[in-house]
């Protein structure tokens, strides 16, 4: 491939990019002011995208992440989840309690892996599922590592819906939590997506994808005591996600 092919390869996978950072639609001059490249060298590497069904353009002249792209992702989220399965699986045998990875996909959680314990009353989250960051452990883990302003565009897509009393339901309220869970380097889901159940939640970070790893049970057993001896664990395993998928 020449010199220019492999700028205009670089330049369109930039530019998908930036169209997943914007909440996946964007108008030409939005991906101008954001990209840097000319107008129209963005109009031709935008059209040659919508031949090739990578991105749609809609009714309002926008642009938005087309659907051939969601083979690419849930295939790539499936393999990610198959090789993250054996560390996840050294953290249960330490932890004894159910351990999760979880991606951030558009402005939904998407849970790529689980290994649960071996416990008879156990926590059960169906590979696949997709909920809203603001109310669970990972999803909170990851938008720590946002920044804020991508968060607030995040929340005024989706909204702060309850999935529990304890759901954080006031934008100012989650915004300063992540300020805390950035700065301590992991997050608690105490009740907020299901009650009677805790969850511990350290992002991974420097990995192929937005991601995080999470150790959840009852609270009966989860007690905070728990969760100060599970904490290390779980950092640990994040990072050993993090360097084997730096290795990969």
């Amino acid at each position: 491939m020449s010199t220019g092919g492999v700028q205009s390869l670089q330049r369109a996978f930039d530019l998908l990019e930036r169209l997943a950072d914007a909440g996946g639609e964007a108008s030409l001059s939005e991906l101008a002011a954001t990209s840097g490249l000319p107008l129209p060298t963005i109009h031709r590497l935008i059209r040659t995208l919508v031949t090739l069904g990578y991105v749609r353009q809609n009714s309002n002249r926008r642009y938005t992440l087309g659907s051939r792209l969601i083979r690419l992702g849930e295939t790539a989220s499936r393999q990610y989840g198959t090789w993250a399965r054996p560390l996840l699986s050294q953290l249960v045998d330490s932890v004894e309690e159910t351990a999760n990875l979880a991606v951030l996909d558009g402005d939904e959680v998407v849970y790529v892996a689980q290994v649960p314990s071996k416990h008879s009353m156990r926590m059960f989250t169906e590979v696949g599922r997709r909920l809203l960051p603001h109310g669970t452990g990972v999803g909170k883990a990851m938008l720590s590592q946002l920044p804020r302003s991508d968060v607030r565009a995040l929340l005024e897509r989706t909204g702060l819906p309850a999935y529990t009393s304890n759901t954080i339901t006031d934008a100012g309220e989650l915004l300063a939590s992540l300020d805390e869970i950035a700065e301590r380097g992991y997050a608690l889901d105490e009740s907020e997506q299901e009650l009677g159940v805790r969850c511990i939640a350290v992002p991974v970070v420097g990995g192929p994808t937005l991601a995080a790893v999470s150790v959840s049970g009852p609270e009966g057993r989860l007690t905070k005591e728990a969760v100060a001896r599970i904490l290390p664990e779980v950092r640990a395993a994040a990072k050993r996600l993090a360097d084997q998928a730096a290795t990969a």
